[in-house]
């Protein structure tokens, strides 16, 4: 009587722990949120992409990257923040969906889901925040393979602020940067172009239009010209880091709070929005730079384009004001009138 009274207790152990796991099921690690048509639509979306520099949302680059994406699903990429682009993306574009997928961790892009919603969407478009989370959570993960397999098959994809700096080959990545440190500025990089925090990674993406590239955002507003010209150095230096590969030095694509460059996939741009871009080629680095050591820097040239300007990536042309940067001693020095660098 007292073995079965225990086999009995034994089997209300189990069944309470049973129901205990089955009211908790693993918590998912991405979250998404999604807008309009339950169901994907099947498109054949223009390939382009949107290259945004940050600060208010630009409806005039958004309705271009909808217009792209005919009529398809929308996907936002985050790896922190809200679905707050979904109303607003829904009130400018005429789409089968709007949605957003955050993947906070190296745990949510290794969801299947994940990978999933990329391959499935008509258009992407990876948001603001910290560039140094979409590094360190995303590559060498599904999440990075999903993305250059959309960009092989022409599907437009987008980025702002953090979302532009991985659009480039090349990218300013943030990982060295500690949580109360502030903005790495141009001050910072030109007295120092081996500070450890400028963290720079090749091979993120693989949009060949922006091959041997390095971008950068808030470009007047946070006054970032030195710090972009500092990363071009270190490029291109002789012992370049990450190595650079191609047989001319790298560029770089400086974009205003703002503004945005569209670009089609033929090498066609045009700026649009509120501020310029700007358009650098430096040289190559005869000679190594060192370690806090202010940075010289021969001739880079510069061409600025206004709202409505357009320039071709594949010629390196376009519709520009042109001069001329040098460093000397970290200082910049330009040919403009006045000596200005923007």
């Amino acid at each position: 009587m007292l073995r079965s009274a225990s086999i009995c207790l034994a089997l209300i152990l189990i069944g309470s722990s049973w129901a205990a796991v089955s009211q908790s099921p693993p918590a998912i690690p991405y979250k998404y949120f999604r807008a309009g048509n339950a169901k994907d639509v099947s498109v054949k979306p223009r390939a382009g992409f949107a290259l945004m520099g940050g600060g208010t949302d630009l409806d005039e680059a958004f309705q271009w990257l909808c217009d792209c994406a005919r009529g398809g699903d929308l996907l936002v990429l985050r790896a922190t923040g809200t679905d707050a682009y979904n109303p607003y993306v829904q009130g400018i574009c005429k789409l089968n969906s709007v949605a957003t997928l955050i993947a906070p961790t190296k745990e949510a892009a290794e969801d299947p889901f994940v990978a999933q919603a990329i391959a499935h969407a008509g258009a992407l478009f990876i948001s603001g925040g910290d560039q140094a989370n979409y590094i360190n959570f995303w590559m060498g993960t599904p999440v990075q393979a999903a993305l250059n397999d959309a960009i092989r098959r022409g599907i437009p994809i987008g980025g702002t602020s953090a979302g532009l700096a991985v659009l480039g080959e090349y990218s300013y990545s943030a990982q060295g940067d500690m949580p109360n440190d502030k903005d790495l500025d141009s001050k910072t990089t030109l007295g120092d172009p081996h500070n450890p925090r400028e963290t720079l990674v090749r091979g993120f993406l693989h949009i060949p239009l922006l091959g041997n590239l390095i971008t950068d955002t808030h470009f007047v507003k946070r006054d970032r010209m030195g710090r972009l010209l500092v990363f071009l150095a270190r490029l291109n230096e002789r012992q370049g880091y990450p190595p650079v590969v191609s047989l001319q030095p790298v560029r770089g694509i400086g974009v205003d709070e703002g503004a945005a460059v569209l670009l089609e996939a033929n090498g066609k741009a045009r700026v649009v929005g509120r501020g310029n871009a700007y358009f650098l080629e430096p040289p190559f680095v005869k000679d190594q730079l060192q370690r806090n050591r202010p940075l010289d820097l021969g001739a880079v040239e510069v061409q600025k384009v206004a709202p409505g300007g357009s320039f071709n990536l594949k010629n390196w042309r376009g519709d520009s004001i042109r001069y001329t940067l040098r460093v000397q001693a970290g200082v910049i020095h330009s040919t403009q009138t006045g000596g200005a660098i923007y």
